[in-house]
C-alpha cells in the first residue's frame, strides 16, 4: 500500500515511525526540515519537505498513486484542504485529523465525502469518550469493546494479593471454569509476552484479557481490584478533551473543572451549565484541596502540559483518590507513569493510529486498537470468503510467533478460540498482533 502522512510535528512522526515496521511505502511530507532529517537517520522511509497544501508538493510526494493519504496536523483547516487537494490529485482514501466534533455528525460527514474527505478523527472526542468508559470500568487501565460490546478487552493490573499471581495461566482455567476469557499478553517490566498456558503470572503485569462483557467482576476478584464508585469528579484542563468529557460526566456526576486561562474558564462557564469552573492553577495542591480534591473519587489531567497532569494525578493518588487518569503526549512517558501508581494513561498519538490503522491492515477491518506502553495492536477483522483460515481448525493454522486469536463473533454468538475450533467465511475475530507480525496474521483472514 502507498502511504502519504501529511504532519507538523510529533503525531506524523509517530504514525510513520509505527507504519514502518508494516510493509507499505510510506512517505512524510512535513514543513520541518530538521524533523524530517532525524526521522530519515533513523528510518528508510520517503521524505519531502513542504507545505500538505501544496499540490506541487503532493504531486511529488506521489498522491495520483496513493492508496492513503493521511493529514494530520495540528491546524484542521490544513488538514482538510490538503485532503481536498490530495483526493483531486487521485488519492483512493483520505482521513483528516480535526479538532471541530460537529463535523462527525452525518449531514456534515457527507458534506465532507462531496468535498473529497473520506474519513475524519477527533482525538480529543475518543479521549473524553475513554474517559468516560473507564469511570464506569474503574478497575481496568483500559478497555476496548468490539462488535458492538459482544466481546470486551479489559487491561488490569494484577495486584500482589491477586489469586493468580504465581500461578500458570493453564490454573487460571482449571479454577475459574466460569470465567470464559483468553489472556492475550502481560506487559512485564516494557516487554511484551504472548503467554502459554505454562505462563506464570506476576505481580504488577498488565494482563491484556478478552471475553464477554458480563465477567467484569469476575475479571476483577480475579485481578485483585474492586471497583471504585464514582460520585465526584475533578478535572485538571479545559480544553477541548476536558470540555468534552465534563459536557458527558455532568448529567450524572458531580464534576469540578479547574483551567489556568481566565477567558477559557469563563467561556466554560457559560457553556457547562452543571460543572463548577475554578479559574485556577491546578499545579497549586492547596487550590486544589480548597476545592474538594480530598472528596473526589476520581482526577482527571488534561491540561497541556503532560508533567502537570501527571504530577497532579499523583498528588490526588496520594490524598486518597481511588481512580487517575492523565493525558501524556511523549509515548516514552506511558510506562513509567503507569508504573509509578497513574491508573490510565490517554495519548492522542495512539488514539490517532488506532483509528487510522483500519484502513491499513489487510482484511476487512472492523476496528481496531494500538495499546498504551506497548507497540501492540488489537484488531477486530471479518473472515473472507476464500480464507486460508476457514480451512483447517485454528490449532493447525499459521499462527506467527508475536500474535494469538482472542476471541470470536458469529452472529450474536461469542466464541472463546480452541485448537479444535473452525472458523467461518463472515466470523469476526478479535486478534492481538505486534506490528513484525500483523501482515502475516491478518493474511490468514483475507
Amino acid at each position: 500500500m502507498n502511504i502519504i502522512i501529511a504532519g507538523d510535528g510529533e503525531v506524523g512522526v509517530h504514525l510513520a515511525k509505527s507504519l514502518s515496521e508494516l510493509d507499505h511505502n510510506i512517505t512524510v511530507v512535513d514543513p520541518h526540515s530538521e524533523l524530517l532529517k532525524r526521522l530519515e537517520s533513523e528510518t528508510d522511509l520517503m521524505t519531502i519537505t513542504g507545505e500538505a497544501t501544496s499540490p506541487q508538493v503532493l504531486r511529488d510526494a506521489g498522491a495520483a498513486d496513493c492508496d492513503l493519504f493521511l493529514a494530520v496536523l495540528h491546524e484542521e483547516s490544513i488538514n482538510l484542504v490538503s485532503c481536498i487537494l490530495a483526493k483531486k490529485l487521485k488519492a483512493k482514501k483520505t482521513v483528516a485529523r480535526i479538532t471541530n466534533a460537529e463535523l462527525l455528525t452525518p449531514k456534515h460527514r457527507e458534506m465532507m465525502r462531496d468535498l473529497g474527505i473520506d474519513e475524519m478523527v477527533c482525538p480529543e472526542r475518543i479521549a473524553a469518550k475513554e474517559i468516560t468508559n473507564l469511570l464506569n470500568n474503574t478497575a481496568a487501565t483500559e478497555f476496548f469493546d468490539f462488535s458492538g460490546g459482544l466481546l470486551t478487552m479489559y487491561v488490569i493490573r494484577l495486584e500482589p494479593g491477586s489469586p493468580v499471581v504465581d500461578h500458570a495461566v493453564s490454573d487460571l482455567v482449571q479454577t475459574y471454569r466460569d470465567l470464559q476469557v483468553k489472556v492475550v499478553a502481560l506487559l512485564r517490566g516494557g516487554d511484551t509476552i504472548i503467554p502459554h498456558s505454562d505462563t506464570v503470572f506476576h505481580a504488577g503485569d498488565l494482563a491484556y484479557i478478552i471475553g464477554r462483557a458480563n465477567q467484569v467482576e469476575t475479571i476483577n476478584r480475579v485481578a485483585g481490584k474492586q471497583e471504585v464508585s464514582i460520585r465526584n469528579v475533578m478535572i485538571a484542563g479545559g480544553g477541548r478533551i476536558g470540555r468534552y468529557a465534563a459536557s458527558t460526566l455532568q448529567d450524572h456526576l458531580r464534576v469540578t473543572l479547574i483551567e489556568e486561562n481566565r477567558s477559557r474558564a469563563e467561556e466554560l462557564s457559560a457553556t457547562l451549565s452543571d460543572t463548577l469552573i475554578i479559574h485556577g492553577d491546578a499545579t497549586n495542591i492547596e487550590l486544589l484541596k480548597e476545592e474538594g480534591l480530598q472528596e473526589a473519587d476520581a482526577f482527571i489531567g488534561v491540561t497541556d502540559s503532560s508533567e502537570t497532569n501527571v504530577l497532579t494525578c499523583l498528588h490526588a493518588k496520594r490524598l486518597g483518590v481511588r481512580r487517575t487518569i492523565a493525558l501524556v503526549e511523549n509515548t516514552g512517558f506511558i510506562t513509567i507513569s503507569q508504573d509509578i501508581g497513574i491508573d490510565t494513561i490517554i495519548n492522542k498519538k495512539l488514539i490517532t493510529a488506532s483509528y487510522i490503522a483500519r484502513f491499513i491492515v489487510r482484511g476487512d477491518a472492523v476496528s481496531s486498537k494500538w495499546l498504551s506502553g506497548t507497540n501492540a495492536e488489537v484488531i477486530e477483522l471479518v473472515v473472507g470468503k476464500w480464507s486460508a483460515a476457514t480451512r483447517k481448525p485454528i490449532g493447525k493454522l499459521d499462527i506467527p510467533l508475536g500474535a494469538t486469536i482472542g476471541g470470536i463473533v458469529r452472529g450474536r454468538e461469542t466464541l472463546l478460540p480452541n485448537r479444535e475450533m473452525q472458523l467461518k467465511q463472515g466470523d469476526k475475530v478479535v486478534i492481538f498482533t505486534l506490528p513484525k507480525v500483523m501482515d502475516r496474521m491478518t493474511r490468514l483472514f483475507d
